[in-house]
């Protein structure tokens, strides 16, 4: 069978864990935010300075996991338990989507349990060679530590949390916070720890303060820095949608043994050190 008879693996993992799929407006879950809700340096930002609506992302929307542990969750796709590597190594098995490439973002939440929000992205193409997405996957750490940057939008939430965080606000995260690199053979995964900056775990935790009432979109793209590599892309998006704290399934972080997948409603690793810059 061909990959195109099998249907699209995807819609396993999008549907599958603790965090429910919703719609736009939905609660309780998360989405696909349009693309042109994020505004990024355009084909003319060298000389211009204009920015330009996002447009589709690069990858597909593929997952997202909201987890709790008691201790900090790490190279969650190496896991023998991680439920979207699970469902792409079952359709491997039958020679099935053998090109599929997972981008995961893995943000470190602290507290006196720690939590981990992960988003997935993916492709079933080979990523075009020579491209940003292409040197960022495939360089080394310093190079990944000058490019990652999120973009964030509140679409809804207090004049508090909109005030503390700003209503759009980008940053390339290496400046701010830890990130840690694992490189596998059909992935790579970025944890950010959200502890490694005083400020930011501020910020967090204020949010989390009023997490069932906000929802915020993040983009997540390798900043662009030459007019060849203009005008910037989003790698992904994803919207949190007013969350429940206590919808995060549970991983027991102090063993890799177990084989029971995690979220289900049920390689290299390099670290860097990762300060805000203004929406650039």
């Amino acid at each position: 069978a061909t990959d195109s008879n099998t249907g699209d693996w995807r819609d396993e993992t999008i549907n599958g864990g603790s965090l429910r799929h919703v719609e736009l407006n939905g609660s309780n879950g998360w989405a696909s935010p349009p693309g042109d809700r994020f505004v990024l340096r355009s084909k003319q930002y060298l000389t211009k300075k204009t920015k330009c609506p996002a447009g589709d992302y690069l990858l597909k929307p593929t997952a997202v996991d909201w987890l709790r542990s008691p201790t900090k969750l790490e190279h969650v796709l190496s896991r023998p338990d991680n439920r979207v590597m699970h469902v792409l190594k079952g359709y491997h098995a039958r020679g099935q989507f053998l090109k599929s490439f997972v981008f995961a973002i893995n943000l470190q939440v602290p507290g006196r349990e720690y939590h981990s929000a992960v988003f997935y992205f993916s492709t079933d193409e080979p990523i075009q060679p020579g491209s940003l997405l292409d040197h960022f996957i495939n360089g080394d750490d310093a190079f990944r530590n000058s490019r990652l940057k999120m973009v964030n939008l509140i679409v809804k939430g207090p004049w508090l949390v909109k005030k503390a965080v700003g209503n759009y606000s980008a940053c390339l995260l290496v400046k701010a916070l830890t990130c840690r690199y694992h490189r596998g053979p059909n992935y790579l995964e970025i944890d950010v720890d959200l502890s490694s900056s005083k400020i930011a775990g501020a910020m967090v935790h204020l949010a989390l303060g009023y997490v069932t009432s906000v929802s915020i979109d993040m983009g997540f793209l390798v900043e662009a820095q030459s007019e060849e590599e203009l005008p910037e892309k989003l790698i992904g998006a994803v919207r949190i949608c007013q969350m429940e704290m206590n919808s995060a399934a549970f991983v027991d972080s102090t063993s890799t043994a177990s084989s029971n997948l995690v979220g289900v409603n049920v390689g290299k690793s390099g670290l860097a050190k990762v300060n805000h810059v203004d929406g650039e």
